[in-house]
């Protein structure tokens, strides 16, 4: 509590550009019942509790970002300076260093999720807090941290710290951005949508994918069997070095259902599926189902799935149709980082891997977005800002 006074005394008296943080090394015994706040016993304070290390941040007024100012194809994303943003008292700005892509962002570009105009895509990062919020107790300024906020296409971004990780020095930015968003969805969907167990079968579409690759990997450490689907002979291999069970390139196998479920353990088919495909799959997912089974709808790579009919889901077995979004699942205070520490967990474990990447500057975001929408990427894809 003392240290966090110190700096934040010394920061309102800096010019606004400047934010100093002070970090403890060592301490000795003697009590501070004694401290009274005033300039002599806080520079002897100082002097007797604890020897200090500066960290100091200069921040630029504007900053680099990817805005739209209307929706459409990758030729909309516009790479162009904009002020820094301003933080609210529950927020931490955080100096991007690792940002990642998701399917998502297409959504938000095109229209199909609306978005005030103009607006700065992305919904994931990680690097370090360089401004702290008023309310903010439990990061400083030099705290590395992942998060799931708005706005991650910037070289700056203002977080709310109820979707901000603090994340180890030895975990890099990379890592941290890459399992953060599809990280996430995995696990709710695993842990929460239907908690998958290891008797259970399931099939995950696009297994090559980002959230493919986390999806197979998480089941295979709960111990179920995995069936996936994929595109190419080079994903098959890449899918069942992760720990797939079964592969079905839905290329040339568009009719899946039956093959499905006559890879499940009994014939009867899986008990869930989780399919972010989405037009082009979702039928078929339906019929790969068990009776009582479970589709997970988790993107619209191909498009969007058209109403669906419920006796539909009554006459292929009393079937559950789900459409999560990843936001209602971190409503409860904590539960984001409840959630990255078991995640970050099986990381460090050697469990989780980030088997692929593909890296682009910041200002090629719009070449990221139309490798992402041909299916044609393998792994996850991030965005690197420039550092000045």
């Amino acid at each position: 509590m003392i240290n966090r006074f110190i700096r934040s005394t010394i920061i309102s008296q800096q010019p606004k550009s400047i934010y100093t943080s002070f970090t403890s090394s060592s301490s000795s015994s003697s009590s501070s019942s004694s401290f009274s706040f005033n300039n002599k016993s806080i520079l002897n304070y100082i002097s007797r509790k604890m020897s200090t290390t500066t960290t100091t941040f200069t921040l630029p007024n504007q900053m680099k970002a990817v805005r739209i100012h209307r929706t459409g194809g990758a030729d909309v994303l516009q790479y162009e300076d904009v002020n820094l943003p301003t933080i609210k008292d529950n927020e931490v700005l955080v100096k991007n260093e690792s940002i990642g892509i998701n399917f998502i962002d297409t959504y938000h570009r095109t229209g199909l999720y609306t978005l005030p105009l103009p607006s700065t895509l992305g919904r994931e990062g990680a690097g370090t807090v360089v401004q702290v919020g008023a309310s903010i107790k439990t990061l400083q300024i030099g705290d590395r941290v992942t998060y799931f906020s708005p706005g991650s296409y910037a070289q700056y971004t203002a977080v709310p710290i109820a979707v901000c990780h603090h994340i180890d020095a030895s975990l890099d930015a990379q890592t941290a951005a890459a399992f953060t968003l599809q990280g996430l969805t995995g696990h709710y969907l695993v842990r929460s949508t239907f908690a998958l167990a290891a008797n259970h079968t399931c099939l995950i579409h696009a297994g090559a994918g980002g959230l493919g690759q986390v999806l197979i990997q998480m089941a295979k450490i709960i111990g179920a069997r995995v069936i996936t689907t994929v595109s190419s002979k080079e994903k098959e291999e890449l899918v069942l070095a992760l720990g797939a069970d079964h592969v079905i390139n839905y290329s040339s196998t568009p009719d899946f259902s039956e093959q499905v479920k006559k890879l499940a353990n009994d014939g009867k088919g899986v008990d869930v599926v989780y399919d972010g495909v989405g037009q082009a799959t979702w039928q078929q997912s339906l019929k790969s189902l068990r009776p009582l089974g479970y589709l997970c709808l988790v993107g619209n790579a191909s498009g969007p799935v058209p109403p669906i009919d419920p006796l539909m889901l009554s006459a292929n077995g009393s079937l559950f149709v789900t459409r999560p979004t990843l936001a209602d699942y971190l409503r409860e205070p904590g539960s984001m980082q409840s959630r990255c520490t078991e995640i970050f967990k099986w990381v460090s474990q050697g469990r989780l891997k980030l088997t692929s990447k593909t890296v682009l500057p910041l200002s090629q975001a719009g070449e990221a977005h139309i490798l992402l929408e041909s299916r044609k990427s393998k792994g996850k894809l991030l965005l690197e800002p420039p550092t000045n």
